[in-house]
């Protein structure tokens, strides 16, 4: 029997035209698949609605792969695999496997002989990277810092320390509703001279990026609430 393909499939990082940040080749692809694993189906399906489908919408299979997907759940996900069919995973926004929870069904593919191949499409950790003009040598993602505001501080004093002993480019992520507190604890927490790049609604009409001194930062700080964004932080 034929082998199942896992297909990492992008998506757009919010209301961008498809066309715009989704190749063409990858759509194709993506309209061949009949089998789905998305972390919200009903995002994925508005998705799949605008690449197009060659069957209904309502004839795909779409499973659910999320925070809460337990490891005995990856083996029945990947079923279609198993079976020889092609399966798709989809993130809710970006690219699967980075900053989401389908890496397991990843590793699941590998350690089963499955073919993985990545499809092409925004990433905005890369995307913020590049903008930032920090070090792209050498960076870590940490994903999302603690909530409390103590222990968010002495995490931020800690990893620009760590920046400044490693010269690495500290990134992380904050639920947008969040990211004003956030930003007032970066600008309490760090030192003067450090750089911050602020990325907000990459690949959006309101994208910005800007990197500047946490001082000039301190000067007129942005209104972030509710924009997705990224921080990126440098200490030399």
């Amino acid at each position: 029997m034929r082998a199942g393909t896992l297909f990492l499939i992008p998506t757009t990082l919010g209301d961008a035209a498809l066309a715009l940040v989704i190749p063409q080749e990858v759509q194709q692809r993506v309209r061949m698949l009949e089998y789905f694993v998305a972390e919200n189906p009903k995002t994925a399906r508005a998705y799949l609605k605008q690449t197009g489908t060659t069957k209904p919408l309502q004839e795909l299979h779409i499973g659910t792969l999320n925070q809460h997907t337990t490891d005995a759940a990856i083996a029945d996900l990947a079923a279609p695999l198993r079976s020889g069919n092609d399966l798709g995973m989809m993130s809710e926004a970006g690219c699967p496997g980075i900053a989401d929870p389908g890496a397991k069904l990843v590793l699941y593919a590998h350690r089963h002989a499955h073919r993985v191949v990545p499809l092409v499409g925004p990433s905005s950790i890369l995307l913020a990277l590049m903008a930032s003009g920090l070090n792209g040598q050498n960076f870590v993602f940490h994903g999302y810092l603690p909530i409390a505001e103590g222990e968010r501080e002495k995490t931020l004093r800690e990893l620009e320390q760590q920046s400044h002993r490693l010269k690495q480019t500290q990134i992380f992520i904050e639920t947008p509703y969040r990211n004003q507190k956030l930003l007032q604890s970066i600008l309490r927490s760090c030192a003067a001279e450090t750089l911050l790049c602020v990325a907000s609604e990459i690949t959006l009409a309101g994208e910005n990026i800007r990197t500047m001194r946490i001082a000039d930062w301190s000067k007129n700080p942005p209104l972030l609430d509710r924009r997705p964004s990224l921080f990126l932080l440098m200490s030399d």
